[in-house]
């Protein structure tokens, strides 16, 4: 196992991860944890050795300037936060980096390791992909689990995908090896505005975090980009008549499939969220 230095006694924690590239349509998924970050002030751990892992012909580092008007680069990596006491009282671990571009099975043993030492019960993957999903309809979210309870509790079924994968679907294949439960969720981004930011799809995807942890997570301005995003793709298929009918063509593929009984629980689950904010 990878010795790891000096490392915090955390309680109970939960690891989240995400990762550029791929996996991340639209950004949708490292937006997740840009936000929670954010909300949440994690502090940084420690960082992976990007020569490891990294081409840097392929994930350039960027030059940038300084508050103090220096010249610096900032070389592509993968990073570890710690967020404590967020989780009625567990800790959270964000693993957020960028998919490396070799030397998958060490980056995944370095990254489950870690997980191991800092005693992570549970492991969430987050990820996005291109969707024929319309923008005015909320954006699914699909969830695979090995872990019989987790099946149970997120009413959904094993995973029977067969073909290429990303560093995300390694990572929770590993876990099994590592005896460590774990959840992936997917956004599913419209194709036609797949451009970054998707901050429909990275609000989605922190509400379904709050389903399956249980636990309220502070929307700050979330909620109201997310609005305007959709507010913009709106105007944008006025202007164009072509996409205003592919979009109509969707929501009713979109509608039809929805039964009743689905629309009737996710009322349920909105307003389960809305207690839990105001708990909380």
């Amino acid at each position: 196992m990878i010795e790891f230095d000096e490392l915090p006694v955390l309680n109970n924690p939960v690891m989240l991860a995400a990762f550029e590239g791929w996996n991340d349509a639209a950004e949708s998924a490292s937006g997740v944890l840009n936000h929670l970050r954010e909300v949440w002030n994690a502090e940084l751990l420690l960082e992976l050795d990007p020569e490891e892992y990294y081409d840097y012909q392929v994930n350039r580092p960027n030059i940038f300037i300084t508050d103090s008007g220096e010249r610096s680069i900032l070389w592509p990596a993968t990073k570890i936060f710690v967020a404590r006491g967020v989780l009625s009282g567990r800790d959270l671990v964000l693993v957020q980096g960028i998919e490396p571009n070799m030397k998958w099975p060490q980056f995944t043993r370095e990254i489950l390791s870690l997980a191991a030492e800092l005693d992570v019960n549970l492991v969430v993957t987050l990820g996005a992909l291109l969707s024929d999903n319309p923008h005015t309809r909320p954006v699914p979210i699909s969830a695979t689990s090995s872990d019989q309870s987790f099946l149970l509790k997120l009413d959904i079924e094993p995973s029977t995908y067969e073909g290429p994968t990303g560093i995300v679907g390694v990572i929770s294949h590993a876990c099994e090896q590592f005896g460590i439960s774990s959840v992936s969720l997917w956004a599913s981004v419209p194709h036609y505005v797949g451009q970054s930011p998707c901050p429909k799809a990275t609000l989605a995807l922190v509400e379904r975090i709050e389903d399956l942890l249980d636990v309220p997570i502070p929307l700050r301005e979330l909620l109201e980009d997310s609005r305007a995003w959709e507010i913009g793709v709106n105007e944008l298929a006025e202007d164009d008549e072509e996409i205003a009918d592919y979009v109509a063509q969707l929501e009713e593929a979109r509608d039809t499939t929805d039964l009743p009984e689905a629309s009737g629980d996710a009322i349920a689950k909105e307003f389960e969220r809305y207690l839990r904010r105001r708990d909380g």
